[in-house]
């Protein structure tokens, strides 16, 4: 299992970091595209809970809002989402009225997956499109990977004390704590070296972003675990021999995301 997650991130890593270098167009599709398999994901998980999401406003609009949010930055993803509300809402109901007595279950569902994949993927856009988005990128996404990378490491090999029994009862607190000064210094040399093309971006800047995404972060794997646990899975698919499906590779990076989005643009980091 560990050959076979290590042989497909080698493979994963470099084609990631290509497309965040490409950015425009490149960058918003592939991410509209991993976004829309997630809403795939999500679909096939909440209907083996008797739920019946709406499939194509549900796969479709999740690529359309990332799509939108490159387009048209928020104010277009904020119109994609408010005709995908008033969409659903008429598709559900319509459903209702032809027998199917779980609609208002099936409107909260599709609603939920849109919001939480389209919504929140769409920050990953907004992140490349900020002032050298493409370093800020190559710091933030690696800050949730290299903190996933240490606490699988640290704690397989130290891990104790369980972080989250219920949710997932493999993860450590050994392990949670380890990955945060992996990510704090990986971020740092990450940042050292792309200061030489962004000179807003300090080690500083780095160390802070990776502390805290490696903090928090994580709560994106646990929220996926609890969705995954409700409905009786092991992963979101099969799709990535060794890690599952999409959205078990994304979870956390959705955080991360909006998370770096707003260290960065609240807190000035960019200027």
């Amino acid at each position: 299992m560990l050959v076979e997650r290590l042989l497909v991130t080698a493979v994963i890593l470099p084609v990631v970091a290509l497309v965040i270098v490409a950015g425009d167009w490149v960058f918003a599709v592939s991410v509209a595209a991993v976004l829309s398999v997630a809403a795939w994901e999500f679909w096939r998980m909440v209907r083996s809970g008797g739920f019946q999401p709406n499939p194509l406003l549900l796969i479709g609009g999740v690529g359309m809002l990332a799509i939108l949010r490159y387009q048209f930055g928020f104010v277009g993803s904020q119109f994609g989402a408010s005709m995908l509300i008033l969409l659903t809402m008429a598709a559900c109901t319509r459903g209702y009225e032809l027998s199917r007595n779980q609609s208002a279950s099936d409107f909260a569902m599709t609603i939920a997956g849109i919001f939480y994949l389209g919504w929140l993927g769409g920050y990953l856009v907004s992140l490349r499109n900020l002032p050298g988005g493409e370093f800020w990128t190559l710091t933030v996404l690696p800050a949730a990977w290299l903190a996933d990378a240490g606490a699988y490491f640290i704690g397989r090999a130290f891990g104790r004390h369980q972080l989250s029994p219920r949710v997932s009862p493999k993860k450590t607190w050994e392990g949670y704590l380890g990955g945060i000064p992996v990510a704090i210094i990986g971020c740092a040399l990450l940042a050292t070296a792309w200061q030489l093309q962004v000179p807003a971006i300090t080690p500083l800047k780095g160390a802070i972003i990776g502390l805290v995404v490696s903090i928090l972060a994580p709560m994106g794997d646990l929220g996926e675990s609890m969705l995954k646990r409700q409905f009786g899975v092991k992963d979101s698919s099969n799709l990535l021999p060794g890690h599952g499906g999409f959205m078990d590779r994304i979870d956390s990076t959705l955080w991360a995301g909006v998370i770096g989005y707003y260290l960065i643009v609240f807190f000035k980091f960019g200027g």
